[in-house]
């Protein structure tokens, strides 16, 4: 028996289809799923799993406190990349004056210890000024809680957020509760 080439197995395949089937059943039964497959993602499907609440604690959860928000241990800084605000004279959500906030933000999930919800929380780096030098040595915080690589920037603390300002001079960064995570 002659060994067959792929192109002679795929001819054979599509003739088979040809002598079983019209080109109008053919074409209807295309249409059929190209309308259909929009509508697939909609279809209920049980997200038990994903729908999960409880999420592991990590060691920044297990040792955050929520009496001072100007310590790098407080809990909405759980993501936080920079210097407080707060040390600089400016609030948990407000710029010190003479800078301004990014357009932009990174954004991270941090567990209130005080009432148990996680909260989505926006970060934003306050811009225009030159560096802000505060005395507290905990004022400078590099928090990597559920930091993401920078292929997935909104996620990543390492980026200076400051583009889109009129001056891209780093000043200090905030950390603005968004709502309720989940």
């Amino acid at each position: 028996m002659p060994e067959r080439s792929g192109d002679g197995v795929c001819e054979q395949f599509v003739r088979n289809i040809a002598r079983r089937t019209s080109r109008r059943s053919l074409l209807s039964r295309l249409g059929a799923v190209l309308v259909a497959a929009p509508v697939f993602p909609l279809l209920p499907v049980s997200r038990a799993g994903a729908q999960s609440t409880d999420r592991p604690q990590t060691d920044f959860d297990r040792n955050a406190q929520t009496e001072d928000p100007n310590r790098c241990d407080y809990w909405r800084h759980c993501a936080i990349d920079g210097i407080i605000c707060g040390c600089c004279g400016g609030g948990p959500h407000t710029c010190p004056p003479g800078s301004e906030p990014s357009p932009t933000a990174w954004v991270g999930t941090c567990l209130n210890p005080d009432d148990g919800r996680h909260y989505l929380i926006a970060y934003r780096d306050c811009c225009g000024k030159g560096i802000c030098t505060p005395t507290g040595a905990d004022c400078w915080c590099n928090e990597t809680d559920r930091d993401l690589p920078v292929y997935r920037p909104q996620s990543n603390n390492d980026i200076i957020w400051c583009f889109g300002n009129s001056s891209m001079a780093y000043h200090c960064s905030t950390a603005a509760i968004v709502g309720v995570a989940g």
